[in-house]
């Protein structure tokens, strides 16, 4: 299972948490999707590739960056 972590500094309050993990819940290969609202930062597991996941946030107004990937 690969894993992103993604940095969303636009994420924000719970609002942010929940509009950012459904966006990616419903990108197709994602099977785990974490959000700690501390540090803006959300990790994604599955076998969804970083085109997929970022493509999701297209016209959202979030815009998230990639911080780390392991595969």
């Amino acid at each position: 299972m690969s894993q992103l972590i993604l940095y969303v500094e636009e994420m924000r309050g719970r609002r942010g948490v929940r509009d950012v993990t459904a966006r990616l819940r419903d990108v197709l290969g994602v099977e785990i999707v974490t959000a700690d609202l501390s540090s803006s930062l959300v990790r994604v597991g599955g076998s969804m590739t970083v085109e997929e996941v970022l493509t999701a946030f297209v016209g959202s107004g979030y815009s998230p960056q990639l911080v780390g990937q392991t595969s």
